[in-house]
């Protein structure tokens, strides 16, 4: 991803909050907050991915620092958000291979997945990459007015199998 990607990943992202419980944001940032993120990523070195198809971006991924503490420099969070008309076509999945495989090549060794409303298909997705279940929190979330639970799941990237 480049900057000049802000506007696309920013109405992916904007569909996911309005629509669903991936995100817990309750109002998407806007296009200038976008690429500051993608630029900081580049920045660091970090892995900013986007799908596009014909040109058109359909979806994007991306893997930070898991928490901002120098114990945490081996170990990075996944974020990742297809758009609505391309979910169920491989795009998550092609999305996440690659993230992992760069993520590697940063130096992280372990990736974590912080899944709001513990989304079955996003679940689904990280579970045939090789990522385990590493807890849930529960009624920790509150959107579309019930509480949502949050999932966490983990990938050794030290192990060399990691699934497609």
């Amino acid at each position: 991803a480049t900057p000049d990607d802000a506007a696309a990943v920013q109405a992916t992202y904007a569909f996911h909050v309005a629509s669903g419980t991936a995100s817990f944001d309750n109002e998407a940032p806007d296009e200038a907050f976008w690429r500051d993120k993608i630029a900081a990523a580049i920045a660091r070195g970090w892995p900013f991915l986007v799908a596009d198809q014909h040109g058109i971006v359909v979806g994007h991924a991306y893997a930070t620092q898991f928490r901002d503490r120098a114990a945490y420099a081996a170990t990075c969070e996944n974020s990742i958000y297809v758009s609505d008309a391309m979910r169920g076509h491989g795009v998550g999945r092609l999305l996440l291979s690659e993230l992992v495989a760069r993520a590697r090549r940063c130096g992280f060794e372990q990736m974590i997945a912080v899944i709001g409303g513990g989304e079955p298909a996003s679940v689904a997705l990280h579970e045939r990459l090789g990522f385990v279940h590493a807890g849930r929190m529960r009624n920790v979330g509150y959107k579309f007015g019930r509480k949502l639970d949050t999932v966490y799941m983990q990938l050794d990237m030290t192990m060399q199998d990691t699934r497609q």
